[in-house]
């Protein structure tokens, strides 16, 4: 499926920018071969500052729609001697058709323009006639850029993982060799065996599995991103298909890109930045959501697992969803998370429960290593050596997953780049309308599987607009803590371990996402609608 996901977002992506490109060009969107009758301003007691006017008439004319005020701009360049083509700078203030042909030009805040009549710097006020650059194929411009950009952040993130990878692989390396693994993964054996009935319950990759969805609940990604690789590379040695995800790996993967976190960290930060009266609120509302994720993940994997029973060998019991489990997983997980979100939704209680995982997750980090580390040298392992054996790998690991993070981050790139997500918003829209929720969040809530950075941005403005503690500034902070970067989360553990066939991997992480998603919308309605 993520073959054709995949070149899907690049064709629609590279499709919608061409077709975006032809209709600006038979619309004559941009005034190219226009001349313009403007004013050029000229302050007799400061000659260096002149100004340019184009009235809103003449505005009109040329492009074609309404404008209700004059764009008046300064010149950057107006002391150069022997020039007659300057560059005009463009605002916040300025119309969007200027800041579209600034883009267009190579620079966001600047736009040139040739004077073609005769003019002079002098201390009066002149008419004259201007013109732009031709402009053409902005979008598929974009797209071009967005590729390029896009491939030197993947590279930039999967250096920047050597070393926490090779901090944390040190540390499990040494807790492997301890037996530290064994006994975490003893403690845990009831919920394992349902989740991963392939895996035997003593196996290293169990206590790494741990220790990555523990990480990601106290809100540690630094530390969950190499636990979780960790996990995919001792699931892959009981891989018989190398190439092949196994049923394994999709249910860690749907657990994973479930985001379960107690404390949405980003999400609280930037309500506390937009002025919200009490940023903890949406505790609550995101644990019910990314319970609801977590629930929808588990579930859908293990139903796709009944399909592909004859391709992989279960090694303990039977893999077969039943009723009594899920009910119990629902009990665990959905009803704890209910009476979270309730008693925050009414301002009870969130603040202290914030303070506490807080003080968890700082306290996290160090206590593993010490404990670790002393767990080690109590069973006479070479903790130095050790770690560095283990440390070694995270170069490899952080080098192996640059191409499939190159891969997917180019063909979101392209996909936001061509307005694609506009399509897709349009053609979701009667889906959303019905289910009551805003226009105005479904961009950011279809942006969340894709790219983190993104999604952020959309809520950001979102909460700007419309306030951190309106219902669409609570539902997307709350969307952004019940969800996770699937589409990324994908792309690092899958290229960890060379898997190129994920098979049910991304339906069911994509499915956690929706279940998330309207998780946040149903809770946020009870509570603040």
């Amino acid at each position: 499926m993520l073959n054709y996901i995949w070149a899907a977002m690049l064709i629609i992506g590279v499709g919608m920018a061409l077709s975006i490109d032809f209709y600006n060009e038979q619309t004559e969107k941009f005034p190219n071969d226009k001349i313009f009758d403007c004013e050029l301003i000229i302050d007799s007691t400061d000659l260096s500052q002149p100004l340019l006017k184009i009235s809103a008439d003449e505005l009109k004319e040329n492009f074609g729609e309404d404008f209700t005020r004059d764009e008046v701009f300064k010149f950057k360049n107006w002391n150069e001697t022997n020039v007659n083509e300057f560059v005009l700078l463009i605002s916040s203030g300025s119309s969007k058709i200027f800041k579209e042909m600034a883009n267009a030009s190579g620079d966001e805040d600047e736009i040139k323009f040739k004077i073609i009549s005769d003019f002079s710097k002098s201390d009066s006020n002149q008419e004259i006639e201007i013109k732009f650059p031709k402009i053409s194929f902005i979008k598929l411009r974009e797209v071009t850029n967005a590729a390029i950009d896009y491939s030197k952040t993947a590279v930039t993130i999967a250096l920047g993982l050597i070393g926490i990878m090779a901090l944390w692989l040190g540390i499990m390396r040494i807790a492997d060799k301890s037996g530290l693994i064994k006994i975490i993964a003893s403690i845990v054996r009831p919920i394992t065996k349902f989740l991963f009935p392939s895996v035997p319950s003593d196996h290293p990759a169990i206590g790494a599995i741990v220790m990555n969805i523990s990480a990601n609940m106290l809100g540690l990604g630094n530390a969950a991103t190499p636990f979780g690789i960790k996990a995919m590379e001792e699931l892959n040695k009981l891989n018989t298909t190398k190439d092949t995800a196994t049923n394994a790996m999709c249910m860690f993967l749907a657990v994973n890109t479930a985001g379960l976190t107690l404390i949405p960290a980003t999400a609280i930060a930037i309500r506390a930045a937009a002025g919200s009266n009490d940023p903890a609120i949406i505790i609550g509302t995101s644990i019910f959501g990314a319970s609801c994720a977590t629930l929808t993940g588990i579930f859908s994997a293990k139903f796709f697992e009944r399909f592909s029973r004859k391709k992989e060998q279960v090694t303990t019991h039977s893999d077969k969803m039943n009723v009594k489990d899920f009910l119990i997983f629902f009990l665990i997980l959905l009803i704890p998370a209910l009476i979270l979100a309730i008693l925050f939704g009414a301002g009870n209680a969130s603040e202290n429960f914030k303070s506490i995982i807080q003080i968890a997750a700082v306290f996290a980090i160090p206590l593993i290593i010490i404990l670790f580390v002393l767990y080690g040298m109590i069973k006479r392992i070479k903790v130095y050596e050790e770690f560095v054996e283990g440390a070694k790998e995270g170069f490899n690991v952080a080098v192996k997953i640059i191409p499939y993070l190159v891969a997917m981050l180019v063909a979101i790139g392209i996909f936001r780049a061509g307005s694609a997500m506009e399509l897709l918003v349009i053609v979701l829209s009667p889906i959303t309308n019905l289910i009551g929720m805003p226009a105005e969040v479904m961009p950011m809530a279809l942006m969340r599987p894709l790219s983190g950075s993104g999604s952020i941005g959309l809520m950001t403005e979102l909460m700007t607009i419309h306030g951190a503690d309106s219902f669409i500034g609570v539902l997307s902070s709350t969307i952004l803590g019940s969800t996770e970067t699937t589409f990324y989360v994908l792309a690092v553990y899958f290229g960890a371990v060379n898997i190129s066939k994920t098979r049910h991997a991304l339906t069911v992480g994509l499915l956690a996402d929706i279940a998330g998603i309207l998780g946040a919308l149903f809770i946020v309605k009870i509570l603040f609608g």
